[in-house]
């Protein structure tokens, strides 16, 4: 069981990670004033000491914790690491993203640190704070508290002396209110609005004066792996608690040709050769990698996770040399685009903006590489026996030749590969777009695909796509292109569940509804038993010769029924195709 202490927004993003899992866990907060939606997590408020954790932790046999309260939460983070160590459970702490401290703003450690050489000062370091400050009122400073429009909020800085007068709400995001010398805030990170509010101040004139966060340590040698993101803080539940998830996540090319050409890079300038290294996603958190080292280069072995992904176990290598300006290259293994419609023109390694752009950031982030080595660097990606991979992958189809494409818009492949399958069929549909042809013809596979193509001889293989399952999310992505002509190919097995609606016609979203089939057999006017089939495809051959036109038009109709909204503005045409590949529109 994992218990999670939250009560912020990096509470709320822990839930939500968790719900993933569809998995019992209790959620912890000190006042229950959060509003927050759980679905399996149950919830428990109130203060808890050492000695009340430790009993709720044994009772309820909790093996994992996940601290995401407040970083300013110093002794609530201080007693769950003395419980965790007395207990033997591991702590994940949910921290948040912080950017760099800005040498404009003064820095403070604790509140008299505060310059007193100021006559008004908006405080909105919370209302638990105010009696640290009420020391500033007797130097002649006027202070304002900006505080949660909350009763219990009120109440206790009444409690503290605060005046009607002095207190102010947070009632427009950011937007300050209150005409002050100076302002006093905490260093929140990103998700507190620390950026924000500094912006608000400073168009104000405001002095702004930042208190520093408290430093954490892990304490008694409990165990705690600090994560700042929900990629992150998965993958270390996956690590801590591997049960609590069934499928488990993986990493993408993209991430891991940044992992390598980070390491590669530390070994060049820094002559260091770590074990793991930090990785920053493009949504901003950092996560580490494990990497390992060859003759002049770095390399990672790629981690799919649960995701059925060929390329699993694939070493990923990365070397760095100087050169006269910052470029990136594909090496042996690493694919070519030979077609328009990508990020990249005709020529040019198949790696893709997001890798790029993940490589670029994660080293110049590096203070011995910025403005000096990092935008002169030259980074070749390679993949080991990627050209062999390749061939069992949809590069072939895209047009992309000699090895595998480094991909990856999150940088985490998730383990239902539903992500990574739609984000092939939005690559897969750009390049039919790009490939000139007016129409577009969506299948479900290999097999309706060879049936349809005898239609179609003169439109070019990019402009047949497979769809899988996805048929709703493909028509969407034909949509978004302005894609003006589609035709959808469909065998019976799908088509049924299409007809009642079902967009997504995986089996663990949809199943054969063998009553909605019955009904559909009498619009067609076809008295049918179909109680003793097990496949769909049975129909075919139960179905008299004659009334089976009738039937496919009825299922047609209905397909049409749920597609058409989403092509609103293109041509629909719905192929019916049964097992020996005759078909009805």
């Amino acid at each position: 069981m994992i218990l999670v202490f939250g009560g912020t927004t990096e509470g709320r993003k822990a839930a939500e990670v968790l719900e993933e899992a569809g998995k019992t866990y209790y959620y912890s907060t000190k006042t229950g004033e959060q509003d927050i939606t759980l679905h399996h997590g149950q919830r428990i408020d109130g203060a808890l000491d050492s000695e009340a954790m430790l009993a709720f932790c044994q009772e309820h046999d909790i093996r994992l914790i996940v601290d995401a309260a407040h970083p300013f939460a110093k002794q609530l983070h201080q007693t769950i690491i003395d419980v965790a160590a007395e207990a033997q459970i591991p702590i994940v702490r949910y921290d948040r993203i912080y950017p760099p401290r800005d040498p404009d703003i003064t820095w403070i450690d604790d509140y008299s640190q505060i310059p007193i050489d100021i006559h008004t000062l908006l405080a909105t370091t919370g209302v638990q704070n105010i009696s640290k400050l009420k020391p500033l009122e007797s130097k002649g400073i006027k202070i304002y508290y900006r505080i949660l429009p909350r009763e219990s909020s009120i109440s206790l800085a009444k409690a503290q002396g605060a005046t009607d007068d002095q207190l102010c709400f947070y009632e427009d995001g950011n937007t300050i209110d209150v005409d002050a010398d100076a302002i006093l805030l905490k260093e929140s990170g990103i998700s507190g609005g620390f950026a924000e509010k500094v912006a608000a101040a400073r168009a104000k004139g405001m002095r702004i004066f930042a208190l520093k966060r408290p430093k954490l340590h892990n304490g008694n040698g409990s165990f705690c792996v600090v994560c700042n993101g929900p990629h992150g803080l998965r993958r270390a539940v996956e690590k801590l608690l591997p049960e609590f998830y069934a499928l488990h996540s993986g990493l993408t090319t993209g991430t891991c040709a940044t992992a390598a050409a980070i390491a590669a890079a530390l070994r060049l300038i820094k002559g260091e050769t770590p074990d793991e290294v930090p990785v920053i996603l493009p949504n901003g958190e950092t996560i580490t990698v494990p990497v390992t080292y060859g003759d002049g280069y770095a390399s990672v072995f790629k981690e799919a996770g649960d995701d059925p992904d060929v390329t699993n176990g694939i070493e990923i290598r990365a070397s760095v040399e100087p050169s006269n300006h910052f470029e990136i290259l594909g090496g042996e293994g690493v694919g070519h685009f030979t077609l328009p419609g990508f990020d990249f023109p005709p020529g040019e390694p198949a790696i893709n903006k997001a890798p790029r752009e993940m490589i670029r950031r994660n080293l110049e982030r590096f203070d011995t590489l910025q403005q000096t080595l990092s935008p002169s660097l030259r980074i070749t990606i390679s993949v080991q026996h990627g050209a062999e991979i390749a061939r069992r992958t949809f590069n072939p189809r895209l047009g992309i030749e000699g090895g595998i494409s480094i991909i990856g818009v999150s940088g985490i492949v998730k383990p239902f590969s539903e992500e990574a399958f739609i984000d092939s069929i939005r690559k897969c549909m750009t390049v039919a777009k790009a490939s000139g042809s007016e129409r577009v013809v969506i299948n479900s596979g290999g097999k309706s695909e060879r049936f349809v193509k005898a239609l179609y001889p003169d439109i070019p293989q990019q402009a047949f796509v497979e769809y899988g399952n996805y048929i709703g999310e493909t028509l969407k992505i034909a949509h978004e292109l302005s894609i003006s002509k589609v035709t959808l190919g469909v065998m019976l097995g799908k088509a049924v569940k299409l007809a009642q609606g079902h967009l997504d016609t995986h089996s663990r979203k949809a199943t054969m509804d063998k009553t909605f089939i019955s009904r559909l057999l009498k619009e067609s006017d076809c008295d049918l038993d179909i109680s003793g089939i097990t496949l769909a495809r049975e129909i075919w051959e139960r179905l008299p010769q004659g009334r089976l036109k009738s039937f496919a038009d009825i299922i047609i109709s209905h397909c049409a029924e749920h597609c058409n909204p989403l092509l609103p503005n293109g041509e629909l045409t719905i192929l019916l195709i049964d097992d020996e590949g005759n078909i009805y529109e």
